[in-house]
């Protein structure tokens, strides 16, 4: 089961997410365990090659060097390359993340790995039993390796699919018509598009946090800040809705047009007409309201 759980950032904005507790981190440990043993078995193999030359010592030497190798330096290197995600973890939806809500480290993944082997689970852990007890016992479903190195499991994977709003602010329909998107980079926009998605999720000053230093991010990019008394959770839904609108149209097959049929005899080939420009958008002044 899991239960809402409060992250506290480096700025003190406390943010909600949901902590993976006994069950699924139960599981995703059960896949891990499963292909390190895998991992095990393949290296038992190699060693006994080596033993059956007669140096015995060393093959024993070297699965003793293995075995810790692939117990800590599995979890170890996943996480610390994966930002807090193992195969297991990945398999289940959930990431090792700081107590303040940042991503995991190595020093973060290596006391995680060194404390999964020698106290939570293997060596003095009787095969879990201190993990599952400490889990229990702690309302973030925190092992000793978590508190150690100051982490906790969270689940990315939310149990319902939520669609982000998305919507064009029609104050900002025109104006955002004539911007140059052409700078805003795809991991930017997908960064935007979960903020907006979660929007309903964090707290109120989490959003305010958070979307300011989205909006700057994007208003550098594309050269356009934030209009006077626009909120910048309607800056960024109008600049995505926009991105999304051009996305469409480029989709859409264009019409190819062949050579121009000459006029009969007596009749006045059609002329064209000269189409207006268009005015310059102007920045919209005051579309809503100050947030209060």
């Amino acid at each position: 089961m899991e239960q809402e759980s409060e992250l506290v950032t480096g700025e003190a904005v406390v943010l909600d997410v949901r902590a993976a507790k006994l069950a699924s981190r139960g599981l995703a440990m059960m896949l891990d365990v499963a292909l390190q043993l895998i991992a095990l078995i393949v290296a038992m193999l190699v060693l006994s090659q080596v033993a059956a030359f007669g140096d015995e010592a060393l093959a024993l030497t070297l699965f003793l060097v293995t075995v810790v190798l692939i117990m800590v330096g599995y979890p170890v290197m996943f996480e610390t390359l994966s930002r807090g995600r193992t195969l297991g973890k990945m398999a289940l939806g959930l990431r090792v993340v700081r107590t303040d809500g940042g991503p995991v480290r190595f020093r973060h993944a290596l006391v995680r790995g060194l404390a999964g082997f020698f106290i939570d689970f293997w060596a003095l852990g009787m095969l879990g039993v201190v993990a599952v007890v400490t889990s229990l016992l702690s309302p973030n479903g925190r092992r000793v390796g978590d508190y150690l190195a100051g982490t906790l499991v969270i689940r990315e994977r939310m149990p319902a699919a939520r669609t982000p709003y998305v919507g064009m602010p029609p104050q900002l329909a025109y104006w955002a018509s004539q911007l140059d998107l052409t700078r805003l980079s795809n991991d930017l926009a997908l960064a935007v598009r979960q903020y907006l998605s979660r929007t309903s999720e964090l707290r109120p000053e989490a959003v305010e946090a958070l979307g300011y230093g989205l909006a700057q991010q994007v208003a550098e990019a594309i050269g356009a800040p934030v209009p006077p008394g626009v909120p910048s959770w309607a800056y960024l839904s109008s600049v995505l809705a926009e991105r999304r609108r051009r996305d469409q149209a480029k989709l859409q097959p264009v019409v190819q047009y062949g050579q121009p049929v000459p006029a009969a005899p007596g009749q006045h080939a059609p002329q064209a007409v000269a189409q207006p420009e268009p005015p310059s958008a102007p920045v919209p002044e005051n579309p809503f309201a100050p947030p209060g």
